[in-house]
């Protein structure tokens, strides 16, 4: 759209875009504060939609929560079908890898798949990253076999890295911010719900998203005994599956400590 302001190509862009059989814009979020391009794909919109063409959007927030978009716009946004779409579990990372490794003539055992899946979880092009650096550090070393040993060396920079981002202090700081609590509250002997709840969250995505054992875990949140980490893991998973609100705000926080 700039290069058609500054070539004086307007009617030309706009007879491009409002012609199309399906338009898919990924980022939608990044219109926040444009006015020109607001007002512009306000009248696009519009144009598809009564053409009955099919519009694709993403964006990284559900369209009630893009801040800076018109309110117009957010209305048309609500009225087609909105998708949630979660990151992959462990189980499709690690199909995944595979595949991209039989695609490379790389043949990966279970425990170094399971590893790197675990360890990758935020985006598939993290999971390709780490896997070209293993493909990259065989080839530069002559190596034709795959050992745990040979990754973990291969990608110590990036699992030091991680180890940085995702700690478990770091979690206790983020999920006590978003449930409005004090991170002293999740070490305190406290039992009412509205501090054992976030506590069981933080233990559980401490189990998720870092290599400490239940007995570290509990150490970290008040001196508690691994049995208390192992209730609030099943805990939090059987709440996840029943109840809806509790996983949007699971995986809102996992997507904060990830991203």
């Amino acid at each position: 759209m700039i290069s058609a302001i500054r070539n004086s190509r307007m009617e030309e862009f706009k007879q491009h875009y409002r012609s199309l059989d399906a338009l898919l814009i990924d980022d939608i979020q990044f219109f926040a504060g444009k006015d020109r391009s607001m007002e512009e794909f306000f009248h696009t919109f519009n144009a598809l939609l009564e053409g009955q063409k099919r519009i694709i959007l993403a964006s990284d927030k559900f369209p009630r929560d893009l801040d800076g978009i018109e309110d117009r716009l957010k209305t048309r946004f609500n009225w087609g079908l909105t998708v949630q779409i979660e990151s992959p579990d462990l189980e499709t990372r690690v199909a995944i890898l595979r595949k991209k490794a039989e695609d490379a003539g790389l043949r990966l055992p279970n425990d170094v798949s399971f590893f790197i899946g675990k360890r990758f979880h935020s985006n598939i092009r993290d999971l390709e990253g780490a896997l070209q650096r293993v493909i990259a550090s065989m080839r530069l070393k002559c190596v034709n076999t795959v050992t745990m040993d040979f990754v973990q060396n291969a990608l110590r920079d990036q699992l030091a890295s991680q180890d940085k981002m995702v700690s478990m202090s770091n979690i206790k700081k983020i999920v006590s911010q978003y449930y409005n609590i004090r991170v002293t509250d999740m070490d305190s002997k406290s039992r009412t719900r509205s501090l054992a709840r976030p506590r069981q969250i933080a233990m559980a995505l401490s189990k998720e998203l870092t290599n400490h054992s239940l007995p570290e875990i509990g150490d970290e949140f008040g001196g508690r005994d691994h049995t208390t980490v192992l209730h609030a893991q099943r805990k939090v998973a059987e709440l996840r599956e029943s109840d809806p609100k509790l996983e949007e705000e699971y995986r809102i926080l996992f997507r904060t400590l990830t991203s």
